[in-house]
């Protein structure tokens, strides 16, 4: 497997490559539709500009996240660029049966040839009751428990590789290489890039003992970063398809050009990320919403922890917080993830990070 399919290339004084992570965000007085407009401008833009990857997250039973069917978005996605990586940040995997999961992205590798990641976690991605929904158990635990083996199956109906004897043997994952073995075909036999994702250690032992790359969830678990990256690296066995360990980090960041307003959008993220984890997920706060909730002491708290790690101001202050962190971390790619109430604004953060980075001009 080509090592660029994974590394992507450093361009202007960004330190490492830069990427990009969408939940796809819907604001109060907006439209999903709105906001899937803003992914195709903002994908279009960000591949203009050189970034190297575009993922969606699965995300359920959020009315500010309109990301629940990652393979979907990202067929849309595919049509309307041409060279940007694009994969999922990730699918949910024990929400799908593997063979599922092996159609969906078979299907997008057909779409786009070798620009497809999967992107696998072993959290549902919602609540324990919608996870029960889209198992149809009642079992609201199960699936993290067997992620190596789910892991193991979808892998095998990607590369169509099961052995003689096994259950599944004669079943194949269509679009895949087993079109390329039948009489005729010239199916290509490569597939997506399978990335495990992570927000603590275990994804991260096991991308290391796989000799997978990895994706580390910094932006809501940064105090598990470093001991998480570290592990991944001690615990990495070379692959066929890495030599070496290759890690990113999700960040949030959001650079504006007025400082006042970025601390206005990151209010409002934190109201937006305390009704959801009250139990009350809605569409994301407009600022002034935001500014008239009367935080309680708890909230306020919680409100300052969570934007401590959230990377925002003018353009040379997100630059600076960006290179802090990948030399405090040593990540191999930095993943942006711009959370504000309006598209425009979120369009315009990564256009001032990329001017502050000096990448291409579009």
């Amino acid at each position: 497997m080509p090592a660029d399919e994974i590394r992507g290339a450093v361009h202007g004084t960004a330190p490492v490559p830069l990427s990009v992570l969408d939940l796809v965000t819907v604001g109060a007085g907006s439209t999903a539709s709105d906001a899937l407009r803003t992914s195709v401008e903002l994908a279009r833009f960000t591949e203009a500009r050189g970034f190297h990857r575009y993922w969606v997250a699965e995300h359920h039973s959020m009315p500010g996240v309109a990301s629940s069917s990652p393979a979907v978005i990202l067929a849309h996605l595919a049509a309307h660029t041409d060279r940007i990586r694009l994969g999922s940040g990730g699918v949910m995997l024990p929400n799908h049966a593997p063979l599922v999961i092996a159609e969906q992205f078979g299907t997008l590798e057909a779409m786009a040839p070798g620009r497809i990641d999967l992107g696998l976690g072993r959290a549902p991605g919602t609540d324990g009751a919608t996870a029960a929904a889209l198992r149809r158990s009642d079992t609201l635990n199960e699936g993290a428990d067997d992620f190596p083996q789910q892991l193991a199956e979808l892998t095998r109906f990607l590369d169509d590789d099961f052995p003689d004897g096994h259950p599944y043997a004669r079943i194949h994952a269509i679009p895949g290489p087993v079109q390329g073995s039948t009489p005729g075909g010239v199916q290509s036999a490569h597939r997506p890039v399978i990335w495990l994702l992570g927000s603590s250690g275990f994804s991260a032992q096991l991308a290391g003992m796989l000799g997978l790359p990895f994706a580390f969830a910094h932006h809501f678990s940064a105090q598990n970063t470093i001991p998480a990256l570290d592990l991944y690296r001690e615990t990495f066995r070379p692959s066929e398809v890495l030599a070496e360990p290759y890690a990113l980090i999700g960040v949030s960041a959001l650079a504006t050009d007025d400082e006042a307003e970025a601390g206005r959008q990151v209010r409002a993220t934190a109201l937006n990320m305390l009704r959801l984890r009250m139990g009350r997920p809605g569409l994301f706060p407009d600022p002034e919403d935001a500014a008239r909730h009367e935080f309680s002491p708890m909230e306020e708290e919680f409100a300052a922890s969570f934007t401590r790690n959230i990377v925002h101001g003018t353009a040379d202050e997100v630059r600076a917080g960006l290179d802090d962190l990948q030399k405090r971390t040593g990540a191999d790619e930095l993943m942006l993830t711009s959370h504000a109430h309006r598209g425009e604004l979120r369009l315009r953060s990564y256009e001032l990070i990329a001017d502050a980075y000096g990448l291409p001009a579009a």
